[in-house]
């Protein structure tokens, strides 16, 4: 009886143990999270430049690491997209912030989110607005978006699996469409179901040549404003296939390379996205052209940073050469052997799954207009690549100026 005793609480103790060993590693899971999502809102939402103080506290209070797939999450909140499986991304934290501030979000709003994907955009709009109706095309990941957003407790979101581009008429019209894939234009059912005076945000145009617009209704009609250049994933189907301008992954290309296109109203410049410390420069002496783009930053560790997707066939396509002309001025590494100046480019396989990175540089010092040139290897897998240029962490001033891609076939 007394071995018998002796058993049991030794049991109990194994027991108490272990779950006192569950509950610090949660703990210190939490904490870490926490921490990562505190630094996240402060470098890539406020230092990125959205002000509005419910559209941050609901970046705050919006568990990131809940919506993407347990071996990204120690990634999750880096201000970068992530693959969530069937070729589908979730978006950065700043792109997901800058577009909810766009919307303007009230309590009162009723809106249309079409491209569920992750179910993280619907999260962090959901504090914000009255209800969130949000529409999947592809139903693995329209099952798992409902039941992510269901466990976690979001009861104004409603969930489907359909076709977004026709809309959800049952409960039209609605205050605010968030689109978060990018017709080439702009879908007539969702003009429809938008109601008068509401605020349309969609990415629209060329796969890889993408622009963000805010749409206002006023009598019927769209007011269009275009906000920045950006890249999202390809749409599913028929959207995508049906495209007039499609993409041409044998030949791969940069557009605006020279940056000579007129920048935007809000100070864009055409065709790079998720640009940082970023102008568009007049250069006398520029290499190609009148303009040319740079980067300047005076904090160790702030990205300065241009980027450009393109498309690119690893299987007929071994070889890619880039090649820039580039300018420094009192360049210096960041706060590690990490930060550096350089043109980086990675390439991506058909999940968006990262299959190789290479940088050319890093650049230190200063140096006058002088030409840059590698043949970089290409994975056979590949199916788009995204190259950057900038400092990345890295202090003083720097400029590009006809940055180009080629592609060496077979």
């Amino acid at each position: 009886m007394r071995q018998h005793a002796l058993r049991m609480l030794r049991g109990c103790l194994v027991v108490i143990i272990m779950a006192n060993a569950v509950a610090m590693a949660w703990g210190q899971n939490k904490q870490f999270y926490e921490s990562a999502r505190r630094r996240m809102v402060r470098v890539a939402v406020v230092g990125a430049g959205v002000k509005d103080p419910r559209v941050i506290d609901a970046i705050q209070n919006t568990p990131r690491h809940e919506f993407v797939p347990w071996r990204l999450r120690k990634l999750a909140y880096a201000d970068m997209s992530l693959p969530i499986g069937d070729h589908q991304t979730i978006s950065s934290p700043f792109i997901v912030a800058f577009m909810t501030e766009a919307l303007q979000p009230k309590p009162t709003d009723r809106v249309l989110e079409i491209g569920t994907g992750s179910g993280y955009q619907a999260a962090v709009l959901s504090p914000l607005v009255r209800d969130v109706y949000t529409i999947e095309i592809v139903e693995p990941l329209g099952r798992a978006a409902a039941k992510t957003l269901r466990r976690l407790g979001y009861r104004n979101v409603h969930t489907k699996i359909g076709d977004g581009f026709k809309g959800w008429p049952e409960h039209a019209p609605y205050d605010k469409i968030v689109v978060t894939c990018s017709p080439e234009d702009v879908p007539k059912p969702l003009v429809d179901q938008l109601k008068e005076g509401g605020i349309m945000i969609i990415p629209v145009g060329e796969r890889y040549q993408q622009t963000l617009n805010i749409l206002r209704k006023s009598d019927g009609q769209l007011k269009t404003e275009a906000l920045r250049p950006t890249l999202f994933v390809p749409m599913t189907g028929a959207a995508e296939e049906h495209r007039d301008v499609k993409p041409d992954p044998l030949n791969p290309r940069l557009a605006n390379s020279s940056f000579e296109k007129k920048t935007l109203a809000t100070g864009f410049l055409p065709d790079w996205y998720y640009q940082r410390l970023a102008t568009r420069q007049e250069a006398p002496d520029a290499p190609e052209g009148k303009y040319c783009i740079t980067l300047k930053n005076d904090q160790a560790g702030k990205p300065a940073v241009a980027m450009q997707g393109f498309p690119i066939d690893g299987r007929h396509v071994p070889l890619l050469k880039v090649s820039a002309w580039v300018r420094q001025k009192d360049i210096r590494p960041g706060r590690d052997k990490e930060e550096q100046a350089m043109i980086g480019v990675t390439f991506y396989d058909a999940n968006r799954a990262i299959l190789l990175y290479r940088i050319i540089g890093p650049f230190q010092g200063s140096a006058d207009w002088h030409h840059v040139e590698t043949l970089l290897r290409v994975p056979i897998g590949a199916c788009e690549g995204i190259l950057r240029v900038g400092l990345f962490g890295a202090t003083g001033t720097i400029s590009f100026d006809d940055v180009q891609i080629e592609g060496q076939h077979r």
